[in-house]
């Protein structure tokens, strides 16, 4: 149980909770999986769904069954010789209710709180109003609506002797520095306790005590309605009461206010945007140690095996934090039980790479988590030559733009003007220091350090960079530089000295150099008198002032990482990701859709890299954070093969649906604006199409409005992400019920002789493509180099598509059932009759994890060997051998099928033989003239030398799984 060899990942709630999974093991067991993958187990916000908004790392989450739930989940694997890998969110917490202790101390006590430390707070606003206070932006409205409204209440709570500020739900401790303020004319003896307090920790404990007193107090008559009385003279009921409550909430460690402030105002680092998440400083070894504490206990116990770290580059010292997670990890290996002692412990991390952006060998993980296998597999599906048919087509249609890099500009403009401009704004203030330092830039206003920062970030090709001691590596500067390019191409001239600064200073070469004025060139004004030479004019050539610290630009290097990390997110895949439509099943986490498909060299290339490199990473094709499930992607990618057919169909049904749009007119004035407009329509038929389940029938009544329902909560989540006629932040509520009207309209009962009835035809036109598509990816993804990962359920087809419906419940019993059938009826390829139920995918995966047990060293240590494929329909093809020893595994895939199925009659995802004419796949000369044993299927096919045809290989089954005959079958 060092490196797993499959992982089954599982999302933990109070309605699937650690007692849920253990009924589950015993079907992962006969699955082929080796370690249970858990969302994150650490108490989150009560009713999460989730587990990413912790409030406490202290203790496991008693909504899951606590502590002892997770010891019996343990024993049942350990039972089944199974291991225990865990989510671990070290980013960010919960900060949006009163659950959360850390936060709530330092909204009671400032700057000066115990915790005051851990999460990343700016004390040093430039805002008065919040200069050494928190922005506590949760108000569902404006502060004086909701304060005049009474909504804002001061209210104690007798069980621990607390004044707090309510609202609605949420609670606001009360400064113990205000006590005193507040009983004064009411109860003066306990006013007393309370006077001369100050936010000093070693005053804190007294406060402590003079709570307990008034705890006491309240017990009594005189003190109950001591306090009423108290309470009722700052209600906002009255004016004079309302004006009470407003100075004492004035004088609070924070500041109330409505949640759409914190874009602009925001004084702490949040998760993305989400303004119920609040960044942590886990850098600082105090809080590094306290927010482990129980993973660390755990792990020592013998009870968790491996981790998984989620959001890795919201981290200020990413590379720091990985090795001191290593490093502590196998510190307390040592003392794990005997029989769980392990060499290394498997440790990888959630990262997004962009194209040739490698993984750092100097972070010391496994690898990732698997999002760039995804993006390559999805890449493979697609054929390039319907690249720039659809592009042409979506922008004929949609008026939108062809290429998507112009929607992700346009989108990180947004977000940093509406959604990210309070951490703009902190990033360029560190700039804005560092300029300040030094004479010759000490006129660089913070304005235009902003604006010249902004369009870095907006060309910024990859989530952050990862400077070492202050400087960019080889590797950073690859992707800066595409960056300074970019921003200095769309600035003005006047703007391009101040933006070579800012490389220097963001770990350039000289960044770390002290200045050495220049000689200043002379210049003469009209009357002959010398004037003075602006720095824009003779800029030096070094980076930074000499009292310009190092620390000021590490500060301005933290924050800048983490404005880029969070702005790619919003902007791309939250964003632009959902206004690009060429297809869709390119628009996904990791993803870039302006690279509509990758050649199997490269697919080839990126295996044979992550072999070498990291072995153990994670393979993935379905997440708990993917905007379409994997058989929903591979299904619309087979549109790719069909360009003008597919435009055809969209032009055909826009048409058909034309009298069920709602005109609405827009905010610009356009009377003749519709509901859900082209774009949104042709994204819409899209997700139709590749959700679309094979066995609904257009009769059954209930089942089509189940999937509407399920596509209106897609369609609504996808409009307000895309931003353009209706978001998040400001909701259109008669556009949006205008475009739910229009889908369950063209999903009517009555519409069977019309959309209703052309949808499911076209999907069964090309769903035996996508199938082929699904199989190929699950098998690439069960035997390439790494370790392949199982999101719940998707063994069987996943047609869900965004969270949270890829969370819906899994109907584990079902699967254990087919399970059990498809090893009574043999092969996978023996319930390719029944492909349309998802049994022979249940097959593949089981088949092929089978065989990765059976033969370990050969998938965990073999080598990737690509193999050459020849012949008629060679592109339609993917092969490659896992080699160790003597012993080899060949993976024959059917690719980019839709033209070979053509003429197929048999209603089967699979490709007649006889279509193959001479196709062949070159084995290795060891294996020439063999015969293979197909772990997939009965068939036995021999080579003719070296030439192994598909006819032959894939004569049962549109994939292989080939090994030389004499290995068992399990």
């Amino acid at each position: 149980m060092t490196v797993p060899r499959s992982t089954l990942r599982l999302q933990l709630h109070k309605d699937f909770t650690f007692d849920d999974a253990a009924r589950q093991v015993d079907y992962m067991a006969s699955l082929g999986i080796s370690h249970a993958y858990l969302s994150p187990i650490t108490t989150a916000t009560s009713g999460s769904t989730h587990g990413y908004d912790t409030v406490d790392y202290t203790r496991v989450n008693p909504e899951l069954g606590g502590e002892e739930g997770l010891k019996r989940l343990v024993d049942k694997l350990r039972a089944h010789e199974m291991g225990l890998i865990v989510d671990v969110v070290p980013n960010h917490m919960g900060v949006g209710g009163s659950e959360n202790l850390w936060w709530m101390d330092i909204l009671e006590w400032g700057r000066h709180a115990a915790h005051a430390r851990y999460f990343d707070v700016d004390w040093h606003s430039p805002d008065p109003a919040l200069r050494g206070k928190v922005l506590a932006p949760f108000l569902g409205a404006a502060y004086g609506e909701e304060l005049q409204g009474g909504k804002i209440k001061l209210t104690f709570d007798p069980e621990d002797g607390r004044f707090k500020i309510t609202y609605y739900s949420n609670t606001f401790p009360v400064s113990p520095l205000d006590y005193a303020a507040i009983l004064q004319e009411h109860a003066p003896e306990m006013a007393q306790r309370f006077t001369g307090l100050s936010t000093q920790p070693a005053d804190q404990p007294r406060a402590d005590e003079a709570r307990a007193a008034l705890k006491e107090f309240t017990a009594s008559e005189e003190g109950k309605k001591a306090i009423d009385t108290a309470i009722r003279a700052h209600s906002g009921d009255n004016p004079t009461g309302r004006d009470r409550l407003h100075r004492l909430l004035e004088r609070q460690h924070y500041r109330l206010a409505w949640w759409r402030t914190a874009a602009d105002e925001v004084n702490w680092r949040r998760f993305f945007d989400v303004s119920t998440l609040g960044g942590m400083r886990v850098e600082r070894p105090e809080v590094f140690e306290a927010s482990h504490a129980l993973i660390f206990r755990l792990f020592t116990e013998g009870l968790i095996d491996g981790v998984r770290i989620d959001h890795v580059d919201g981290l200020a010292e990413p590379r720091e934090y990985c090795q001191r997670l290593r490093n502590r990890l196998e510190e307390l290996a040592a003392q794990r039980p005997e029989n769980l002692q392990q060499p290394r412990t498997y440790f990888v991390v959630e990262k997004i790479l962009a194209r040739g952006e490698p993984v750092r060998d100097d972070w010391q993980i496994d690898g990732t988590t698997g999002y760039d296998f995804m993006n390559d597999v999805g890449a493979l599906l697609h054929d390039p030559r319907g690249a720039q048919p659809l592009a042409q087509n979506w922008a004929e249609l949609s008026g939108r733009p062809a290429e998507f890099d112009v929607e992700a500009k346009a989108a990180r403009r947004k977000i940093l003007a509406e959604n990210l401009s309070a951490e703009l704004d902190r990033a360029a203030r560190a700039l804005h220091r560092i300029a300040r330092d030094t004479p010759t830039t000490r006129d660089f206003t913070f304005s235009s350090l902003k604006r010249v920062a902004a369009e870095l970030v907006v060309h910024f090709p990859v989530y952050r960079i990862y400077p070492i001691g202050g400087q960019r590596s080889a590797e950073d500067e690859r992707f800066f530089a595409q960056a300074y390019e970019g921003a200095k191409a769309a600035l003005a001239p006047a703007d391009h000295a101040i933006l070579e600064r800012i490389a220097q200073w963001l770990g350039g070469p000289g960044g770390d150099e002290p200045v050495e004025e220049k000689p200043r060139e002379r210049l003469l004004d009209r009357n002959g008198r010398e004037r003075p030479v602006s720095a824009f004019q003779n800029p030096p050539a070094s980076a930074s002032g000499s009292n310009s610290s190092g620390s000021h630009r590490r500060n301005a290097q933290t924050l800048f990482s983490q404005l880029t990390s969070p702005v790619a997110a919003k902007a791309v895949e939250d964003t632009a990701c959902y206004r690009y439509g060429r297809l869709i099943s390119r628009n996904e986490v990791g993803a870039d859709p302006g690279e509509f498909s990758l050649s199997v060299d490269l697919f080839h290339e990126g295996n044979q890299e992550r072999a070498a490199r990291f072995p153990n990473a994670m393979l993935t094709t379905a997440t708990h954070d993917h905007k379409r499930g994997e058989d929903v992607r591979a299904r619309i990618a087979a549109l790719s093969e069909i360009p003008d057919e597919w435009a055809a169909t969209l032009k055909s049904w826009s048409t058909l649906n034309t009298p069920h749009r709602r005109i609405l007119g827009d905010a610009d004035g356009d009377k003749t604006a519709w509901a859900p407009g082209a774009a949104a329509e042709a994204m819409l038929y899209q997700t139709l199409v590749g959700c679309w389940p094979p066995t609904l029938s257009p009769d059954d009544e209930a089942g089509v409005k189940e999937l509407a329902e399920r596509v209106s909560a897609w369609q609504l989540k996808a409009m307000r992400e895309a931003k353009l006629r209706t978001s998040w932040f400001a909701p259109d509520e008669a556009y949006e019920n205008a475009c739910r009207d229009f889908l369950f309209d063209i999903l009517a009962p009555q519409r069977r002789d019309g959309f209703l009835g052309e949808l499911p035809a076209f999907v069964a036109r090309i769903a035996r493509t996508g199938a082929i598509n699904s199989f190929q990816q699950t098998l690439l993804r069960l035997t390439s180099p790494g370790v392949p990962d199982l999101y719940q359920g998707t063994e069987l087809w996943d047609f869900s598509l965004v969270d949270p419906d890829n969370r819906r419940p899994v109907d584990f019993e079902q699967r254990r059932a087919w399970l059990a059938d498809g090893e009574a009826q043999g092969a996978p390829s023996e319930q390719l009759q029944n492909w349309r139920d998802g049994r022979v995918k249940l097959g593949i995966v089981r088949r092929a994890l089978a065989l990765r047990a059976h033969a370990q060293s050969l998938f965990a240590q073999g080598s990737y060997i690509p193999l050459k494929v020849e012949g008629e329909h060679a592109d339609s093809v993917i092969a490659f051998a896992r080699h160790a020893g003597s012993a080899y595994a060949v993976v024959i895939a059917t690719r980019l099928a839709d033209s070979l199925l053509a003429e197929n009659d048999s209603g089967l995802p699979l490709v007649d033989a006889a279509h193959w004419e001479d196709t062949a796949v070159i084995l290795p000369e060891a294996l020439a003239s063999r015969a293979l044993f197909d772990w997939l299927s009965p068939n036995a096919p021999k080579a003719d030398g070296q030439r192994l045809f598909m006819r032959d290989a894939l004569a049962s089954m549109p994939v292989a799984l080939l090994m030389e005959e004499g290995v068992p079958r399990v």
